[in-house]
């Protein structure tokens, strides 16, 4: 069997590249394949440059789309995945305990989502629980308790600098 790391071309077939504007001894010289005189001739020209018309990345602005600043963004955990966690006897959820296991990463913000099926009775705590979710969990004999956010304004604060949203 051949793998795709082990492809090599056959000696002797590998061209070495071309060096040009060594001088006017053979191809490439004088010039190097610039042509003669004008900016292209010179010194290099950035990517998207257009001669100093408004390039299209800057006339087109509907195209750069939108970061909400304020955007909560939460970490999703599925029943399945606290499923395993109760198989190995945690029996209380929360933030630290999933941290703890290596699910979230430290600080995150957790909302239990509903894939997945849920049989043992578990105290859950989170940021955030969709409507099925947190039915499963109830159905099954567990409690729910919502953590509020850390922000103090009950809105995160902005993202970027202090020019941004005034």
């Amino acid at each position: 069997m051949i793998y795709l790391h082990e492809l090599a071309p056959n000696e002797g077939a590998k061209t070495r590249k071309r060096r040009v504007g060594r001088g006017i001894g053979g191809k490439g010289g004088k010039t190097a394949g610039r042509g003669t005189k004008g900016q292209g001739a010179r010194d290099t020209i950035p990517v998207g440059f257009e001669g100093g018309q408004l390039p299209l990345t800057q006339r087109i602005p509907k195209l750069r789309g939108f970061d909400n600043p304020f955007r909560v963004s939460y970490t999703v955990v599925n029943l399945d995945q606290l499923a395993v966690l109760s198989e190995r006897g945690v029996t209380t959820i929360s933030p630290e305990a999933l941290e703890a296991a290596g699910v979230i990463r430290k600080g995150a913000l957790v909302k239990i989502c509903a894939r997945g099926a849920l049989s043992a009775a578990l105290e859950v705590s989170a940021h955030g629980f969709s409507k099925a979710a947190r039915e499963l969990i109830e159905s099954a004999g567990g409690s729910v308790t919502e953590i509020p956010l850390p922000y103090k304004s009950g809105r995160r604060p902005s993202l970027g600098n202090a020019l941004m949203n005034r």
